[in-house]
Parts: structure tokens; C-alpha cells; sequence
């Protein structure tokens, strides 16, 4: 079996069970994916049999099979209130038996296993508690209400997902209910607990006895405690740990076991923390922590380090000679091989703190930066790009999943203040908005940080909706940058929120455009703002109108990707020099999006439609005016589209369903309107209209030039270098289906190759057209590492014009510098300086022998 089916089923797994079915076969895995059960060996990944249950619309929940027995069932609910049961032969996958049933009240959430032959769920409601006992000649609901059970019983009630024999949990806020299901099916009430966090699977450990974790939270503390499921008044172990409160609240709990010294049984627990971290407990101890949460960041910005201080206290000169000294005994204990352990282990933190990587000040070449990302939990990290330590993290209070705002999403995190290295006296601080719930008329929440500290400097929680967020181009006196949130009526509502900052938009205010996209209904509309919101006692929020619309006609074009420039990329120069002394002037514009439609058909997987049922087209739009400056169509071609858009020309990779290859291409668009500045006479004379002003209401002489190329892999993300400057030739950053970074020499995306280009082409730079792009293996960003999971990819400009900085994330995260044209303003960390001055010393030397030479035989020809 390929691998690729596998990971798809995998994606979307419900639930598995090992089952020894066939000989030379080993465990066989039952996955539920897409409507369908499949049995899949764990040796060869040979699919033994499938049953498809689409036709029924079933959700399977769980898929059970009992102790000794060849039939498995798989349970699930049809809707919100039917429950179905299929008894399945486990060796054929043939179908023996199907009974459903409905359930008036409605099921909410998911269904546990109690027992072999008992389930339970909630009710729609979620006041009542559903057993299901479906093994037997019918289905048989029996409803408790929660109150019956639970007399104290506030807030609604939650399954927690553990298995526990004959047993079940119940959250209500803070309390953790732990609930008995008898012989006879009553519900009976074991234990009550409060500030309970997390309860793990039953784990047999000995004949007869199986034991599961419970985690409380106490104080600063998280306290575990082993216990038996069969014998709940004694506790197997009972330890308490400190822990970090940035981890937020414990998610899940895993158990195993050990053998002590002694031969005694011991337990170590590995516990999933609100934040995404891991951690394994044993004795009382952390064992070991992992950063999980940086395999979900969603989201990247940078933060400068701080400038270096020129004073130095008397303190701190005193603390340097005690450390100079400390480190100078360390070293001669090293040198004479009497240093222990821990010497050995602070000497090398010595020698890492000494290193300039690790510095927490800025260096002249721009290279240590602070990357402050966001995470899929709502934790801020910020990293150092010198060493890639963790020099802070914030689980975001206003963020959390504990708190106020239940479930974030549409988290992203922006520059907020980005003071200039004269003015200190505030630090760089960044906004982060989330949403509280996924729908997008649902209440945002604002927190600002302090990106030297870590420290949330102040939130905004369940505010107005945010359907949008807008950095304009502008600052206040505190190099605060202004933002505007637009909600789900598309009122826009100003940040900060300040007199001044009211100020400058009304200065700016006829100036002020934005574009939404709809990519469900295939509409690109354009918005102005109109005045202060009409019923509303706030003047930070603006109403705003529609200016223009674009209306995809939706049976022949779908919005698949969409492109723009960076906001703070750098364009040297508008002019381009081309052959036989010519100049071509670049369509340079912020408001240049980048617009690719698919077919219907062809929006899905590969081999759903047919090459003459596919058509990409791709646009570019003016977002003032909403003026389509360019179109073009790819018949038979689809996506998906990943693009980039920088200066005057845009690239995207998509297939190509005739061809059976993906393709690049490559648009330039160029402004002719000021072709007539190359006469010098008018330049001389004044006639040229260097100095008429420009206005996107004008219509814009634009000519845009285009070509298309194979390219051998398929791409998951895609990304341009940029420099301080923008001199730097540019390079693609490709996301490869392999996981690694690409890096390809716009030069081979150039619109103007030719099969035979000219000798001035080729002293400028033009290379030879070829139908696919190269591959050179020494290309690779990433050399022989893989990037698991690659998802983004992020380009930073250094401080030496040369130099690029990237940082690529995934499961895996990687950071690297490259220079694109070879570093041309700086010598080389291998330079040998020494060598350097001798040569020096050598021709110093050379000249003054030559001279003293010289001057004697000028003496000689005087004398004779």
C-alpha cells in the first residue's frame, strides 16, 4: 500500500483496535475514514477488507470488539438523535447485523465505553446522562437526570474521554464526578473532587488489578495520585510537583510502568499541558519537558534585540571580575582534568552565555533578532535566532482555554510598537487577536506584550467581532502603529485608542481603502470609510461603504489563492535597465492583489475532474479601484495554487492536467506611462511628467510580460527573499513535498528568457530558455534536514544588504541565513585576518626596501 492513501486515513482516524486476524498479517489496525471501515495490516499496510457505511451517513464514534470474540461493532449516531450498531465479521468485514434506534432527546458530544456491552452520552441538553445497551436483542436507552446523581451539581455538564472499567467521569466546572455503572445499569456516584484537571486510561499492571492517574491542581502544584479502579479508598502513589504556571491547566494524563531497584512497581506519568507541552513525572520530579506547542505556530513577527549600554555600573564591573576570575579557576580545573560534573556543566553554560550568538543585545550585521510566535494553544514564544533558545514564553491570560475565551481561533499576533534605537524609553510590544469561538460574528479578544519581557502589558476580552485586521501605514508619537479591526458588519474600529490616533485617521481618512474576500460566494469587494458609527456611543468605530464589487460567475470559477505584497518590503529602484541600453519602469503598487479561480470541478482532489473540465485563471486587481489590470487562463490546469507577489511580478505553482507535471509561472507587469522620461531633451527641457502627481483612479498603461515552466515537485508553501535595500538579487523560498527548502534564482522565472538569447541578453543576465526549472541539490536551504510538517515559511531582512534571514516552520521549526547574490559586503567568518596583515606587513616592508634601493642608485648615477 503507498504511503500516501495511509496518511489521509490517518487524518481523519476516528478510532482503532488491534485484532489478530489473518497469519503473517500481525495486529490488524480497523480505521474509520470518509463513510468507510477498513482493515489495514500493521506489516505490510495491505487493506484485508473494507465495508462501506457511507450510504447510511453514520458518524462512528467507537469501534468495539469483545474479549475472545471474531465480531466487532461499530457504534455512532446518524444525526443528532439516532443511534445505529453494525456487528461486522471481523476476518471478512461481512456485515451480520444492523440495529438503530432514535433517541427523542438528542445526543450531544461523544459516546464512552463503560463496558463491553454499555455505552454512555448526553443528552442535547446536556442535563441528563444516556446509558446505551446495544449488544442485546434491542437497543435500550435509560436517561438519569444529572441533578438525581449529583445534588450540587452547576454549570454543564462534560464527558472526559477516559476508559476506566465500568466507570466514567464527569466535569462541572471545577468538580470531577466519578460515576459507577452497576450490573443492573443504575448510575451510582464513587467520589467527588475538586479542582481535578485530568484523568487518565485504566492501565493492568498485575493479574486482576489495573490502576489510573488523577491530576489536581493545588496552588502552584499539580498533585498526582495513582489509584485502583476496583479499590478506590487506597492510593497506589501520591506525589506533588511544582509547576510553571505559563503551562496553564493539565490536559491529559498518561500512565505506564516501571520496575524499581528494589523489584517494587513504579509509575511515571506523562501529562499534556494547557500550552501543548510535554511532560513525564516520576518520583515526584520532572523528568524531562518538551516544547510541543512550537509544532502548531500559526503565526510569526520579529522583534529587534535592545541596543547595547554604553555605561557600565561599578556593580556591575565588580560582578565581572568575580566572574572572570570564577571562570579562569573552572578552566584550570578543566585544563588539569579535577573538574566534577557540575564544573564541567558550568563551564560549558559559561562558554555558551560568552558566545556572541547568545548575546541579548543587537549586532551590527542585523543577524540576532527576537521571532515572536504564536501558537495553535494561544502561547506567545519568543526566540532567539542566534542560539534558537526560548528566552520567554506567555500563555496569553485573555487567550486561554481556561478562561473567558473558550476555544480561540483566528489567532495572529502583529507589531503594535516598534520604537527607533534613540528612543528607549519604551520597549517593542505586539498585539495578538484571537477569537472566542470559531464563527466569525464572535467576540475578539486584544492583548499587548512586552516583547523584551514577556510581560502582557494590557488585554481587551470579548469586545466587537474582528473579521479583518488592518496595520495602517501610520504611528503615533509613542511609535505606536495604528490598526484597524473591521467586524462582521464591516464597522471599523480604531487602535490605540487615543485622541491623537483619532487625529492622524482623519488626516489620512480619504485615503483609507480596503478589499474583503469572499471565497465561498466568489465575491472581491472593495471599502472606503464614511463617517463615525451611527448608535453607538464610540468614536474609535467608523462606518464604512462598498466602492466595488467583483462577482465570480460560481458555475465556471472558485476562489482558490490569493496573493499580496509585504507591507514593509523594499523596492530599490522603479527603473530596470534591459538590453541594448534600454529601460523598462516596474507597475509598482501596494494595492496589487493577486487572484487565482479554479473550475468547480476541479477545486478538489486530483482525478475529480477531467483536463477538458479544468480551466485556472488568474487575475490581477487593483484593490483601490477594483480594476482588472490583468488576466490570464491555463486550460486544463487546477490547483492547488500556492503564489508570491514582490515588486512588479508575481509566481505561481500549480498543475497541469494535460502535461501530468506541475508547472511555474511567472507574470511581470510593467508601467508605460513613463516611457517618454528616457528622452533626455524633455528631461532637459522640463516636458517630462516625473513631477505629475500619481493617483490609482488614473487609468494605468501597464504591459505585462508572462512565461510558464515544469517544475519537478509539489509545494506546500512558497516565499521570496528580501533585504534591507531590496539591491539583493531576489530568490524563491520553495516548500517542498519533501519537507525541505528550496532555493531557485528568480533569474530561471524570468518572463523574457529566450531559446537564443542575444549577447546583450546574456551580458545582462539572461539565461537560455529551458522547459522545467533546475533542481540543484546544493539549492537546498535546509541541506540534508527535513522541516516535518512544513507549513510556512517566513523571510526577514538582516542589516548587511547580502543577507537574508529565514525561519521555516512545521512540525519541526528551522532558522537559517542565506545570501542570495554571495555575501558581497562583508569578509567571510573563516577570513584569515592574520594573513591578511602579513601580506600588508610584506608590501610595507617590499616598499621601503625598493625605496631605500632607489635612493642608492640614485646616489651611484650622481656620483659617476
Amino acid at each position: 500500500m503507498s504511503l500516501g492513501p495511509m496518511m489521509q486515513w490517518m487524518q481523519s482516524i476516528l478510532h482503532w483496535v488491534n485484532v489478530n486476524l489473518k497469519a503473517n498479517k500481525g495486529n490488524v489496525i480497523l480505521v474509520f475514514s470518509k463513510g468507510c471501515l477498513h482493515a489495514v495490516s500493521s506489516i505490510d499496510g495491505e487493506v484485508l477488507w473494507e465495508k462501506d457505511l457511507s450510504a447510511e451517513s453514520i458518524e462512528v464514534q467507537q469501534i468495539i470488539r469483545p474479549l475472545g470474540s471474531d465480531m466487532i461493532y461499530a457504534v455512532g449516531f446518524v444525526g443528532s438523535s439516532q443511534f445505529d450498531a453494525y456487528q461486522i465479521n471481523a476476518k471478512n468485514g461481512e456485515l451480520v447485523k444492523h440495529k438503530s434506534a432514535d433517541f427523542p432527546d438528542g445526543f450531544y458530544g461523544d459516546l464512552l465505553l463503560v463496558s463491553s456491552d454499555i455505552l454512555v452520552s448526553l443528552d442535547a441538553t446536556r442535563t441528563s446522562l444516556v446509558t446505551i445497551d446495544f449488544q442485546k436483542g434491542e437497543i435500550i436507552f435509560k436517561k438519569t437526570h444529572v441533578s438525581d446523581i449529583v445534588d450540587e451539581s452547576f454549570g454543564t455538564a462534560v464527558l472526559l474521554p477516559s476508559e476506566l472499567s465500568g466507570m466514567f467521569a464527569v466535569r462541572f466546572n471545577t468538580l470531577l464526578v466519578f460515576i459507577k455503572v452497576t450490573i443492573e445499569g443504575k448510575l451510582e456516584v464513587v467520589d467527588k473532587i475538586t479542582n481535578a484537571a485530568a484523568v487518565s486510561d485504566a492501565l493492568s499492571f498485575s493479574e486482576g488489578q489495573q490502576a489510573f492517574a488523577l491530576v489536581e491542581h493545588v496552588d502552584r502544584k499539580i498533585l498526582l495520585t495513582m489509584k485502583l479502579v476496583h479499590d478506590w479508598n487506597s492510593d497506589l502513589l501520591k506525589e506533588s510537583i511544582a509547576m510553571d504556571l505559563q503551562r496553564g491547566m493539565v490536559q491529559k494524563v498518561f500512565i505506564n510502568t516501571y520496575i524499581r531497584t528494589d523489584r517494587s512497581q513504579g509509575f511515571r506519568a506523562l501529562i499534556v499541558m494547557e500550552d501543548h507541552s510535554l511532560l513525564l513525572l516520576q518520583q515526584g520530579e520532572i523528568v524531562w519537558s518538551r516544547e510541543e506547542g512550537l509544532a502548531s505556530v500559526i503565526d510569526v513577527t520579529t522583534s529587534e534585540l535592545p541596543v547595547e549600554k554604553k555605561g557600565i555600573l561599578v556593580v556591575k564591573v565588580e560582578q565581572s571580575l568575580f566572574e572572570w576570575l570564577k571562570g579562569h579557576v573552572l578552566k584550570l580545573k578543566g585544563t588539569l582534568m579535577l573538574a566534577g560534573p557540575e564544573d564541567i556543566a558550568a563551564i560549558q553554560g559559561m562558554r555558551l552565555k560568552s558566545s556572541e550568538k547568545s548575546k541579548m543585545t543587537r549586532d551590527h550585521n542585523g543577524f540576532w533578532k527576537l521571532l515572536i510566535v504564536l501558537t495553535k494553544a494561544g502561547k506567545l514564544y519568543a526566540l532567539h535566532t542566534g542560539d534558537g533558545r526560548v528566552v520567554w514564553s506567555l500563555l496569553l491570560p485573555s487567550l486561554r482555554e481556561s478562561g473567558s475565551c473558550k476555544r480561540p481561533t483566528g489567532l495572529s499576533v502583529y507589531q503594535w510598537q516598534v520604537p527607533h534605537h534613540h528612543a528607549m524609553d519604551e520597549n517593542p510590544s505586539v498585539l495578538v487577536v484571537g477569537r472566542c469561538r470559531p464563527n466569525w460574528d464572535a467576540p475578539v479578544a486584544l492583548s499587548f506584550v512586552d516583547t523584551y519581557t514577556g510581560k502582557e502589558l494590557k488585554s481587551m476580552g470579548l469586545i466587537h467581532s474582528c473579521a479583518q485586521v488592518i496595520p495602517l501605514p501610520f504611528t503615533d508619537s509613542t511609535e505606536q502603529r495604528l490598526h484597524l479591526l473591521i467586524d462582521a458588519e464591516k464597522h471599523a474600529h480604531l487602535y490605540p485608542r487615543t485622541s491623537e490616533a483619532i487625529g492622524i485617521l482623519q488626516h489620512e481618512f480619504s485615503n483609507i481603502y480596503w478589499y474583503s474576500v469572499e471565497a465561498d460566494n466568489g465575491i472581491i469587494r472593495g471599502h472606503v470609510l464614511t463617517s463615525n458609527c451611527i448608535g453607538m456611543v464610540d468614536e474609535y468605530c467608523f462606518t464604512s461603504r462598498e466602492l466595488w464589487s467583483i462577482v465570480f460567475p460560481s458555475e465556471s470559477e472558485k476562489i482558490i489563492a490569493t496573493a499580496t505584497r509585504k507591507l514593509n518590503e523594499v523596492v530599490h529602484t522603479q527603473a530596470k535597465a534591459i538590453a541594448d541600453q534600454d529601460v523598462m519602469y516596474k507597475y509598482i503598487s501596494k494595492n496589487l492583489l493577486f487572484v487565482a479561480t479554479s473550475a468547480p470541478k476541479a477545486s478538489g482532489e486530483f482525478g475529480m475532474a477531467q483536463p477538458e473540465e479544468s480551466c485556472l485563471v488568474v487575475y490581477l486587481i487593483d484593490t483601490v479601484t477594483g480594476r482588472i489590470l490583468h488576466r490570464m487562463t491555463h486550460h486544463g490546469s487546477q490547483g492547488p495554487v500556492h503564489a508570491v507577489l514582490s515588486e512588479n511580478w508575481v509566481v505561481y505553482h500549480y498543475f497541469n492536467l494535460r502535461a501530468h507535471r506541475y508547472e511555474m509561472s511567472v507574470m511581470e507587469i510593467y508601467d508605460q506611462s513613463w516611457v517618454d522620461n528616457k528622452d533626455v531633451w524633455k528631461l532637459v527641457v522640463g516636458k517630462h511628467n516625473l513631477t505629475s502627481p500619481i493617483s490609482l483612479y488614473s487609468r494605468p498603461a501597464v504591459v505585462t510580460k508572462s512565461q510558464s515552466y515544469f517544475f519537478t515537485h509539489s509545494v506546500k508553501a512558497i516565499a521570496v527573499t528580501s533585504t534591507a535595500k531590496g539591491i539583493t538579487s531576489k530568490q524563491l523560498l520553495i516548500g517542498t513535498i519533501g519537507d525541505q527548502v528550496l532555493a531557485l534564482d528568480k533569474r530561471y522565472l524570468d518572463p523574457r528568457r529566450s531559446l537564443d538569447p542575444t549577447q546583450a541578453e546574456k551580458e545582462e543576465g539572461i539565461i537560455p530558455l529551458t522547459d522545467s526549472l533546475p533542481i540543484i541539490p546544493q539549492s537546498y536551504v535546509t541541506h540534508a534536514l527535513n522541516v516535518e510538517g512544513l507549513r510556512g515559511i517566513v523571510t526577514l531582512p538582516a542589516k548587511l544588504e547580502s543577507t537574508t534571514l529565514v525561519f521555516a516552520y512545521g512540525v519541526d521549526i528551522f532558522f537559517t541565513r542565506i545570501a542570495p547574490s554571495r555575501t558581497y559586503d562583508s569578509l567571510t567568518e573563516d577570513f584569515s585576518y592574520a594573513l591578511l596583515l602579513l601580506t600588508i606587513v610584506a608590501l610595507i616592508a617590499a616598499i621601503f626596501v625598493t625605496w631605500i634601493m632607489s635612493e642608492r642608485k640614485e646616489l651611484q648615477e650622481k656620483w659617476t
